[in-house]
C-alpha cells in the first residue's frame, strides 16, 4: 500500500464534485425538457395511416394471451368482440406486438375508453419510447468519446431531426424499433466493457424488446457474437486485472436468454416459436407491400424500388450538416479501420460497430433489392449510428484545424455554417409543426412536390377535418376522400361531437360537400368537377392537403373566421 495515493484519493474527489454536478444538472435540464416538450405538443398531431392497424394488432395478440391463460377474461368486452380477428389467422402477426399490447393495457387502464383520449395516450406512449432512445444515444455518446458533453451533443441533434421528430408522436413501428435497437447497442457496449452474466441478461432484455417490434432485430445475435468474440481475442490488453471472462458462456447465455424473452414477449410465437421467429426475421427482404410508390418524379412498384432509393431518401430528408459530417466520420472509420492493430483498440472496435450498424444494414437492402415504401422508415434505426458517425467527423474537423492556419480558418467556417444550418433546421421544425414530417432538407417545395411522396402519413387530414368542422355549421358533412383509411383515422381523434356531423362518402356516389385530398398516389392538381379549392394546408411550401367544396356558399359560424391559408 503506498500512503501517498492513498492520501491523494480524498484530495481529489472534492475537485471532481462541481464537475460531477454540472453535468447531472446540464444533462437534467436537457431531458426535462424533451419531457416537457412530449407533454405539450403530443395533443397536436393526427393518427397515421397505420395506427388505427397497430392497436388492432395489440388486441389481437392480448386476445390470444388472454384465451391461453385467462379464459374468463377473454369471454368478456372487448376480446369477445367479433372485430378482433383470430390470431393464428391474423394477416399481420408477423407484426411484433410487444408495444401495441402495452400501449392497450395502459389504454383501457388510463383513459375513458373514447378514441381521442386513447389516441392522445399512444402519442405519448411513442414519445416517452422516443426519450428513452435519446437517454440510450446519449449514453452511446458519451462512452464512444470519453465526454459527456459530446454525447449530449448527440442526444440533441436526435431530437433537432425533424422528421424523426414528427414520428416519434406516432410511429408505433419504426420509431419505437429505432428506440429500442439503440437501447440494445448500449446494454451491448454495458457488456463488452465489463462481462458479467447480469449486463448479458440486461443486454439479452433489451434485444428481445427490439425483435418484439420487428423480427429483423434477429441480426443482434450475429453482431454480439462477433463483437464478443473481437473482445476476447483482441481485448487482453484493455481488460482489467483478474480472472478473464469466459466469453463462449456468456454469449451462449446472452443467446438463449434473448431467444427465450423474445418468445415470452410475442404471444404468436407460442404456437410455433422457432420456425416462424426466423421466418419474420427475414421480413426485410421478402416483406410484400402492393403498391406504388412516387420517386424522382414517377411511380414505381415499392418491390422495384431501385438500389439508391433508401440513400437518396435518407439524404434529402435528412438535415444537411448531419449528411456532410456523418459521411465525413463514415470515411474516417473506414480509414482507421485499415491501419494495422487499430481492431485492438477498444475505439477501433466501437469504430466498427458504428460500421456495422449503419452500413450493414443499408447495404443489405440495397443488395438484395427489398421492398420499401414511405421513405426509408423502415431503416430509421441506422440513424444514431450516423449521427455518431457524424460527431466523429466533426472531431476530425477539430484536429485538422489545429494543423495550421489556414485549415483553421476553413473549419471555423465549416462550424459556423454547420451551425447556422442546424440552428435553421430548428426554426424550420417550429415552423412546420405538426407537419415536421413533411421535411426536405434542401429541396424546394415545388421539386419536392414532383419528385417524393409528401404526407404519405395522411396527418394532414386531421388538420382538414378540423377546418371543415370549424367553417361549416351545418349538422351532418359529408366528406369524400380518396382513400377511406386517413378520413377515418383522424375522425377518432376528434371530439366526440365533431366526429357525430361528419359521414363518410365515396367519390362514386357523388353526394359529397367537401372533398379531400393528400396527393399520396395522385401529385397532379384535381379536375374542377370535384368543385372549388376552398382551402389547401401546406407545410414548408409543400401543399399536403387540399379542401374542395361543391356547391353553394360556406354556413361560417361566426368564430370561425376566413382564413384559408395553412402552414
Amino acid at each position: 500500500m503506498k500512503p501517498a495515493a492513498a492520501a491523494a484519493s480524498p484530495a481529489e474527489k472534492p475537485a471532481m464534485r462541481p464537475a460531477e454536478k454540472g453535468r447531472r444538472v446540464v444533462v437534467g435540464l436537457f431531458f426535462g425538457l424533451l419531457l416537457t416538450l412530449g407533454l405539450a405538443l403530443h395533443r397536436d398531431y393526427g393518427v397515421s395511416w397505420d395506427e388505427v392497424n397497430n392497436h388492432l394488432n395489440g388486441l389481437v395478440n392480448l386476445k390470444y394471451v388472454a384465451q391461453r391463460l385467462l379464459p374468463e377474461l377473454a369471454a368478456r368486452p372487448p376480446f369477445n368482440q367479433r372485430w378482433i380477428p383470430e390470431l393464428l389467422h391474423y394477416k399481420d402477426r408477423d407484426h411484433g406486438a410487444l408495444f401495441e399490447m402495452l400501449t392497450s393495457v395502459l389504454g383501457a387502464a388510463l383513459t375513458d375508453g373514447d378514441s381521442r383520449s386513447f389516441y392522445f395516450l399512444r402519442h405519448l406512449c411513442v414519445f416517452l419510447t422516443f426519450g428513452l432512445g435519446v437517454w440510450a444515444l446519449y449514453g452511446l455518446g458519451r462512452a464512444r468519446f470519453g465526454d459527456w458533453r459530446l454525447g449530449l451533443l448527440v442526444a440533441a441533434a436526435l431530437v433537432a431531426s425533424p422528421r424523426l421528430f414528427a414520428e416519434a408522436f406516432y410511429n408505433g413501428k419504426d420509431v419505437v424499433y429505432m428506440a429500442l435497437y439503440t437501447l440494445a447497442m448500449l446494454t451491448l457496449l454495458r457488456l463488452l466493457r465489463r462481462p458479467t452474466a447480469g449486463r448479458a441478461l440486461l443486454h439479452a432484455l433489451a434485444t428481445a424488446a427490439a425483435i418484439d417490434v420487428r423480427a429483423h432485430a434477429l441480426h443482434l445475435l450475429l453482431v454480439t457474437g462477433l463483437m464478443l468474440a473481437l473482445e476476447a481475442r483482441l481485448g487482453v490488453a484493455e481488460a482489467p486485472a483478474g480472472p478473464r471472462p469466459r466469453y463462449g458462456r456468456l454469449g451462449g447465455l446472452y443467446a438463449g436468454a434473448a431467444l427465450v424473452f423474445a418468445v415470452l414477449g410475442w404471444p404468436y410465437l407460442w404456437a410455433a416459436p422457432l420456425p416462424d421467429l426466423l421466418r419474420f426475421g427475414s421480413g426485410l427482404r421478402s416483406y410484400g407491400w402492393g403498391h406504388s410508390v412516387l420517386y424522382w418524379g414517377r411511380f414505381v412498384s415499392a418491390a422495384q424500388v431501385p438500389w439508391h432509393y433508401a440513400p437518396v431518401w435518407l439524404a434529402v430528408t435528412t438535415p444537411l450538416p448531419y449528411v456532410l459530417a456523418g459521411l465525413l466520420g463514415l470515411g474516417a472509420a473506414l480509414r482507421g479501420l485499415l491501419r494495422t492493430g487499430r481492431l485492438r483498440h477498444r475505439a477501433g472496435r466501437l469504430d466498427l460497430l458504428l460500421l456495422l450498424w449503419f452500413a450493414g444494414p443499408l447495404l443489405a437492402v440495397m443488395a438484395l433489392g427489398s421492398a420499401l415504401y414511405d421513405g426509408w422508415r423502415h431503416l430509421y434505426f441506422v440513424y444514431p449510428a450516423l449521427l455518431l458517425l457524424a460527431v466523429r467527423g466533426g472531431l476530425l474537423l477539430v484536429r485538422w484545424a489545429r494543423t495550421g492556419l489556414a485549415a483553421r480558418r476553413v473549419a471555423l467556417a465549416l462550424a459556423v455554417g454547420a451551425g447556422i444550418g442546424v440552428a435553421h433546421t430548428v426554426a424550420r421544425m417550429v415552423q412546420l409543426h405538426p407537419l415536421q414530417n413533411v421535411y426536405f432538407s434542401v429541396l424546394p417545395a415545388a421539386a419536392a412536390e414532383r419528385l417524393f411522396e409528401r404526407d404519405y402519413w395522411g396527418l394532414a387530414y386531421r388538420q382538414g377535418l378540423e377546418w371543415v368542422l370549424a367553417h361549416d355549421a351545418a349538422p351532418r358533412l359529408t366528406v369524400s376522400t380518396p382513400h377511406y383509411v386517413p378520413f377515418y383515422n383522424n375522425s377518432l381523434i376528434l371530439p366526440p361531437a365533431d366526429r357525430a356531423r361528419l359521414r363518410f362518402a365515396t367519390r362514386a356516389e357523388g353526394t359529397a360537400a367537401y372533398f379531400l385530398t393528400g396527393y399520396r398516389w395522385h401529385p397532379q392538381s384535381y379536375a374542377d368537377s370535384l368543385g372549388r379549392e376552398v382551402h389547401a394546408i401546406r407545410a414548408g411550401g409543400v401543399k399536403v392537403l387540399s379542401v374542395f367544396r361543391r356547391g353553394g356558399a360556406l354556413s361560417v359560424p361566426a368564430a370561425a373566421g376566413g382564413n384559408r391559408s395553412g402552414r
